[in-house]
C-alpha cells in the first residue's frame, strides 16, 4: 500500500476515535522509530507510556518467539507456566498477594472496582462508593471513566456509573476527609498524574491517606497503569513512598508492547472474588505473559532502575536549563523519567514541530508536554531531544 493507500483506508474502514498525525511508522528499535519513507525519529513518549524497555528489546522478543510456536492461547479454565511465572514475579518485586490478569489498563481498573464492590458488601451496611481524584485518568470504559476526574472523557456517556466520588483535589487531605461516608468503601489514586498533567502525589498526603483507610477499613488503590514497571524509578510507583497499598493495577509496559494488564491484591482481601465473579478470555494468556517476563529479564539485566536515577536528574537538568531560557516554559516537574513541562502557551504546535524534527513527544491537558523515555535512554539521546525542542521552543517564543 502506498501512504495514499494507508491514509484512504484509515478514513474509509477505522472509525475516528484519534486524532492522527500525518505518520506511518514501519520499524522500530529501542529508543528509534523509523517511518515509511525511512526517515528516523527519537521516540521519547514510546507507545503513550508501553515502551519502557524500548522498541523490540531483545529479551521481548525472544520470550514471544520461544512462545509462539509452542501455544499462544489458553483459556484460564487450564494452567500453564508462564501465568504462575509472570504471578510469582510480579509479587516478588511488589508486596504478597494474588493476580488476576486482564487485557489493559482499564480492565485492570474495572476488576479493582469490582473487588472493592465485593468487599464492601459483606459489611453490615454495605460499603461500595470509590473516592477518586481531580485530573485523574483511570480508562476508557464506563466505570473507569467515571472514575476518571476530567469532564472531557465522560460527556456524552451520560448517565455515569453510581458509586464514585470524583474531582476530589489531589493532595488535600482535608477535602478527602470530608468526602468519606459509611460507604466509602475504597481510594483510588494514581501517585503520579499521567493524563492528568505530571501531577505527584506529596508524601504527607499519601501517608494520611493509608492511615485514614486503615482507620476506616477502607481499601487503597493505586493505579500503576503508567507508573509501574520502572517507569518512576522504583519498580512500582507507590514504592517511592512509605506505604503499601491494598490493590495495585499494571498494563502499559507491562507487557514490552503487547496487550496485558493485571490486579494485584493483598492476600487477605484477594479471595473475595471467587469463581464466576469475575473473568476475561485472554487475559493472561500465554504468549502476553512470556513477553511479560521478557519485561522484567530486560530491566533487570540491563540495569534499568540504575539507568533511571542517573538519567533522570540528567534530564530535568537539561530541562531546567532550558526553562530559563524560553518564557513559553513555566514549570517543569515529575518522577524518574516520568516528565512534565508546564507551558504558557498550547502545546499542540510545539509537538508537531518536533515531530518534523524527528522527536516524538506528546502534549496533554493542552499545555503540558510529556516526556517518558525508555529506560535505558542515554545521556547522548537525551541531547539530541532537548536541542530539538530548544530549537522549536526559540520559534515560540
Amino acid at each position: 500500500m502506498t501512504k495514499q493507500d494507508i491514509f484512504d483506508a484509515y478514513s474509509d474502514y477505522i472509525m475516528p476515535t484519534y486524532t492522527k498525525m500525518p505518520y506511518i511508522f514501519v520499524k522500530g528499535k529501542g529508543m528509534k522509530v523509523y517511518d515509511i519513507d525511512a526517515k528516523q525519529y527519537l521516540d521519547f513518549f514510546p507507545g503513550w507510556g508501553v515502551g519502557n524497555v524500548g522498541h523490540c528489546h531483545p529479551a521481548v522478543m525472544s520470550a514471544v518467539r520461544d512462545q509462539v510456536g509452542k501455544l499462544i492461547h489458553l483459556p484460564n479454565n487450564y494452567y500453564h507456566s508462564a501465568q504462575a511465572k509472570l504471578a510469582k514475579e510480579i509479587i516478588r518485586n511488589s508486596f504478597d498477594g494474588k493476580v488476576f490478569f486482564s487485557n489493559s489498563g482499564a480492565e485492570a481498573n474495572e476488576a479493582a472496582i469490582k473487588l472493592a464492590r465485593a468487599y464492601g458488601s459483606k459489611f453490615a451496611t454495605p460499603k461500595y462508593e470509590i473516592l477518586t481524584f481531580e485530573n485523574a485518568f483511570h480508562g476508557r470504559t464506563l466505570a473507569t471513566i467515571t472514575a476518571t476526574g476530567q469532564k472531557k472523557y465522560q460527556k456524552g456517556f451520560e448517565p455515569l456509573v453510581e458509586g464514585f466520588v470524583t474531582n476530589l483535589p489531589l493532595n488535600d487531605f482535608g477535602a478527602l476527609t470530608c468526602a468519606v461516608s459509611e460507604k466509602t468503601v475504597a481510594v483510588l489514586l494514581e501517585v503520579v498524574q499521567g493524563e492528568g498533567g505530571i501531577n505527584v502525589v506529596t508524601e504527607d498526603f499519601i501517608t494520611a491517606v493509608r492511615k485514614l483507610c486503615d482507620e476506616k477499613k477502607m481499601l487503597l488503590i493505586i493505579d500503576e497503569v503508567q507508573t509501574g514497571l520502572g517507569r518512576t524509578g522504583k519498580m512500582f510507583g507507590y514504592q517511592n513512598y512509605q506505604i503499601q497499598p491494598d490493590i495495585i493495577t499494571l498494563a502499559k509496559s507491562l507487557g514490552g508492547g503487547l496487550p496485558i494488564g493485571c490486579m494485584l491484591a493483598k492476600r487477605e482481601i484477594a479471595d473475595t472474588l471467587q469463581p464466576g465473579m469475575h473473568a476475561s478470555t485472554f487475559g493472561g494468556s500465554p504468549i502476553v505473559c512470556k513477553a511479560a517476563l521478557g519485561v522484567f529479564k530486560a530491566i533487570v539485566g540491563d540495569k534499568m532502575l540504575a539507568n533511571v536515577a542517573k538519567m533522570s536528574p540528567y534530564l530535568f537538568g537539561k530541562l531546567k536549563n532550558l526553562s530559563a531560557k524560553h518564557k513559553a516554559i513555566k514549570e517543569v516537574r515529575g518522577v524518574g523519567l516520568m516528565v512534565g513541562i508546564e507551558l504558557n502557551i498550547k502545546g499542540k504546535e510545539i509537538v508537531e514541530e518536533c515531530a518534523k524534527r524527528g522527536l516524538l513527544i506528546n502534549c496533554t491537558h493542552d499545555y503540558v508536554l510529556r516526556l517518558m523515555p525508555a529506560l535505558n535512554v542515554t545521556k547522548r539521546q537525551i541531547d539530541a531531544a532537548v536541542r530539538i525542542l530548544d530549537g522549536v521552543l526559540k520559534g515560540m517564543d
